[in-house]
């Protein structure tokens, strides 16, 4: 059943992206898609600094086509310091020599698109780079003056001003607030930032903010891009007041709550949610998505906004894709779900319910470009907070065997789900999280503003290996490589597992291009009884799907068999591994 590289690059020569006419309502391309996304530094590069960039990214599109998706997302590539990763923008409408011109971006939107791939670009709303003019022209303009209410300025505490205004903390640790200074050298005013100090949040009550955003939208959509993924979606409005909140301590760093444990213990009873922070999931922000949306209703080809929204419960993450406004949100409640049985179950339950109760589909993800990515994430042997990361000293080191085994087998019951799946650059070649980066390598905000508490998402962003035998594994031309790859990746490598049978690669190009023969992101699930509790056993159309979470293995029912992310033995499912079948008439 393995689908040779002829068939891939066959299939990529008759794919044309579709006319942007209008659709059906409710046969959008967007509601079954499955969305790569690529890291623009680590993806691939091709002018050999060791960075990746557009060119590089532009050379390797057919090896995207020939895997079987249907769009991708690109992370940030816009003027920055490069502070975050990229998401410290310091100019939303050009891009940061880093990674290439405007005439790049072009370059790749069009290769992307005659290849039959749509585009989606990051927009970082939230907040810009400090060294951005906006922000710079704020620092400069008095107190209190329509230059400085782009930003949350605010006056701080005390006789002499020198304690913050409240006690919110930075998602990337230490405290949310900077003092600056003013021209005479004296204490001022300080500046909120969620993120790093080089962020400031922008003040999104400020009309002027909220015209300079629709125009940001339009230089993109006027120049092609079929929708934006929309960082830190819950953000942007603050409460009245800016009260001070304390975190509970299991609270995950994106405010959503820890999603999930990772399952060492027993089934649990689901507890009620912790109390909203006042600076995520407030209500005004759906005003400014019922803006945008109809902005982007006046651009044909059903442009698209995606939210990146860690938001809990999923009820109320449902209302970031009502009708009039996103069109799709991040299921980082799947994310988090651990390999378990009941879970997956109760998870894929509630998603199904609540996202089609708004008319939306739901979303599938399991690794990005912040969380550990999921063939080392399932199968640590400690809970890991989100954003913490997993480096040489992180106790519950992942065991790397299972970890890849329950990756592919969890990959494999997600692409069989309807609704839309999101790949991370390199899940397709199996690669684990990188652990024993130098500490002098790392460059997440994280690990300089805990002291090195945690690791953060380094691990998670090293280069892609292209080729086994080449330097930097075929990442770039000169051997440079921005973090260090393992010198042991020459098995993840593309050229040692493209048509190899059994390869990671190969049970992703097959799952794809099965999933859109059987249509299964538009399909519907049903479960199947007589099966334990470690077993998720479902049919969606003629496709029957069997995972496997527990240590027993599992008698198979009869059909044709489509697929395995392991190799079946007697007709017998092993543990940590999933099957499709095709149902007997």
């Amino acid at each position: 059943m393995t689908i040779t590289q002829s068939e891939g690059t066959a299939a990529v020569a008759n794919s044309v992206l579709p006319a942007r006419i209008p659709t059906v309502p409710g046969t959008e391309w967007w509601r079954s898609a499955v969305i790569y996304q690529v890291y623009p530094r680590s993806f691939a590069d091709a002018s050999g600094d060791g960075i990746g960039d557009l060119q590089g990214i532009t050379s390797r599109l057919p090896h995207l086509a020939q895997l079987g998706i249907d769009a991708v997302w690109l992370s940030p590539f816009f003027t920055s310091p490069q502070r975050d990763g990229g998401y410290d923008v310091a100019d939303y409408c050009d891009v940061d020599p880093l990674f290439g011109t405007l005439d790049d971006f072009a370059a790749f939107e069009d290769a992307a698109h005659e290849l039959g791939l749509r585009v989606i670009v990051d927009l970082v709303p939230n907040h810009s780079s400090s060294d951005h003019v906006w922000f710079q022209e704020a620092l400069a303009a008095a107190e209190g003056s329509p230059g400085r209410a782009r930003y949350l300025f605010r006056d701080g505490k005390g006789p002499e001003g020198n304690i913050p205004p409240n006690n919110w903390d930075s998602v990337f640790g230490g405290p949310a607030w900077t003092r600056t200074t003013n021209p005479d050298g004296s204490a001022g005013q300080w500046y909120l930032h969620l993120f790093d100090s080089s962020q400031p949040d922008f003040d999104w009550q400020n009309p002027w903010v909220r015209e300079q955003f629709r125009a940001v939208l339009r230089f993109w959509l006027d120049r092609g891009v079929d929708g934006f993924r929309v960082d830190v979606a819950h953000g942007m409005i603050k409460a009245e007041g800016l009260p001070d909140y304390t975190a509970p301590a299991d609270s995950g760093s994106m405010g959503g709550g820890q999603v999930d444990p990772l399952g060492l213990e027993p089934e649990v009873q689901v507890t009620e949610a912790a109390p909203t922070p006042p600076y995520w999931a407030q209500d005004g922000v759906h005003e400014i998505y019922r803006d945008w949306r109809e902005l982007l209703d006046e651009y044909s080809g059903d442009r698209v906004l995606v939210a990146e929204a860690w938001v809990d419960p999923m009820a109320k993450l449902a209302q970031w894709v009502r009708p009039d406004e996103m069109h799709q949100a991040f299921n980082f409640a799947y994310l988090g779900t651990t390999w378990t049985g009941p879970r997956m179950r109760r998870v894929i339950d509630e998603s199904l319910e609540v996202f089609s109760s708004v008319g939306a589909p739901s979303t599938w993800v399991l690794s990005n470009h912040d969380v550990v990515r999921h063939a080392s994430r399932l199968a640590l042997t400690a809970e890991n907070p989100q954003g913490h990361g997993i480096g040489p000293a992180s106790p519950g080191q992942p065991l790397p065997e299972l970890g890849l085994r329950r990756a592919r087998a969890a990959s494999a019951l997600m692409l069989a789900l309807p609704g839309s799946a999101y790949l991370y650059q390199g899940e397709e070649l199996g690669l684990p999280e990188v652990i024993n980066l130098p500490d002098e390598s790392r460059l997440d905000p994280t690990w300089f503003r805990t002291n090195g508490e945690r690791y953060g998402r380094d691990g998670c962003r090293v280069p892609l290996p292209w080729e086994a035998n080449a330097t930097a594994f075929g990442f770039s031309p000169t051997g440079e490589s921005w973090l260090p790859q393992p010198a042991d990746w020459a098995p993840f490598a593309r050229d040692s597992q493209i048509g190899v049978a059994g390869s990671t690669l190969e049970l992703y190009r097959l799952a794809l291009a099965l999933r859109a023969e059987y249509q299964l992101g538009f399909g519907s699930i049903g479960w199947l009884p007589g099966y334990g509790e470690e077993v998720v056993a479902l049919q969606n159309g003629p496709v029957t799907v069997i995972a496997n979470t527990g240590t027993v293995p599992v008698e198979l029912p009869v059909g044709e068999l489509l697929l395995c992310s392991e190799e079946l033995v007697g007709g017998i499912l092993s543990p940590d591994a999933t099957v499709w079948l095709l149902a007997a008439h």
